[in-house]
């Protein structure tokens, strides 16, 4: 049986994600003050409509245990988004689970050498493409590539850079990181290019998300880089490209739990062009989901345990 009861697992499931969804409305409804980054924010416009909502999730390799892969995909279907971005994922550890309980969805995952991919849902009444982008491995064939996602939504077109990017606090690490991520600044220029060519405005309707995993970087002789100074330097590259990291209302994405030595981390981010707006949560435009939302730390660790240690990324779009 599930966590010790009596009852079916699927009921207390359902429970336990029903008291969770009912916390998120009280909060949406009674924001505190902002935790997340303190770079801008879009100001919602109640006259704007929706264009689409994302989610993004490291849901953290499921290593054969089918019973959390289950719960994963309950977790996420309960937050009802248009597009997602999956982290970590293997294509046979989750089809017949994402396919039975989400039959509205089309699917596509990213493929290579390595076995923890990048698997992108989206609702099948949106017009999409979905493409790999392997420049985004900057020349590491084990590293994963980017997922590109176009959706056209009222004759406007707004593409969805999904990434997981290099890990590690190592000097190699770092560097990856730092390059995989100016190439995603850089490629605004390139979807800027191809709009005035098609006609617009040269102004793409354009945002990146995923685990960027800004954990910066340990090096002897006190040149060690902290994670604060690589969001800074994501935020200079970001704001040449005009765009910037949006707000999160949380400070932190990622915890190992509470016995873990490594103190909960800002790891998972959305960085989108300066024009676009985002419906507000609180004072935020992303709204994470998920154990940081757990109101004491033994709720959080059973949450990591039972989920994954990074929490979801939700946000809604607005249209152009």
């Amino acid at each position: 049986m599930y966590g010790g009861s009596q009852r079916p697992r699927a009921e207390v499931e359902r429970e336990n994600l029903g008291g969770w969804l009912e916390g998120m409305a009280f909060q949406e409804e009674n924001p505190g003050p902002q935790a997340g980054s303190a770079l801008a924010t879009h100001t919602e416009d109640p006259f704007v409509t929706k264009a689409f909502t994302l989610a993004s999730w490291n849901v953290e390799h499921f290593k054969d245990d089918p019973t959390r892969v289950d719960r994963v995909v309950n977790f996420l279907k309960l937050q009802d988004p248009d597009v997602f971005g999956l982290y970590e994922v293997e294509g046979k550890e989750v089809f017949t689970v994402l396919t039975t309980k989400m039959p509205t969805y089309s699917f596509h995952i990213t493929e290579g050498p390595e076995t923890q991919e990048i698997l992108v849902g989206v609702r099948n009444t949106l017009t999409s493409f979905v493409t790999q982008k392997i420049e985004f491995r900057s020349g590491t064939t084990h590293m994963r590539p980017g997922a590109l996602l176009t959706l056209t939504i009222a004759g406007k077109n707004y593409t969805v850079l999904f990434l997981h990017v290099a890990s590690g606090n190592d000097p190699r690490g770092m560097g990856l990181r730092d390059d995989m991520l100016v190439r995603a600044c850089d490629f605004r220029k390139v979807l800027d290019k191809a709009d005035k060519a098609a006609g617009g405005a040269g102004r793409a309707n354009y945002l990146f998300v995923g685990d960027l995993n800004t954990m910066g970087m340990r090096y002897p002789f006190n040149k060690s880089i902290g994670a604060d100074v690589e969001l800074q330097k994501l935020a200079k590259e970001a704001k040449r490209v005009k765009m910037h990291s949006l707000s999160k209302d949380a400070p932190a994405t990622w915890s190992n739990g509470s016995q873990s030595s490594i103190p909960p981390s800002n790891l998972d981010h959305v960085v989108a062009a300066d024009h676009l707006a985002f419906k507000a949560f609180g004072t935020a435009s992303v709204n994470v989901r998920g154990w940081p939302k757990e109101p004491t730390v033994a709720k959080q660790d059973k949450w990591i345990a039972d989920f994954s240690d990074h929490g979801l990324l939700f946000l809604e779009v607005r249209r152009v």
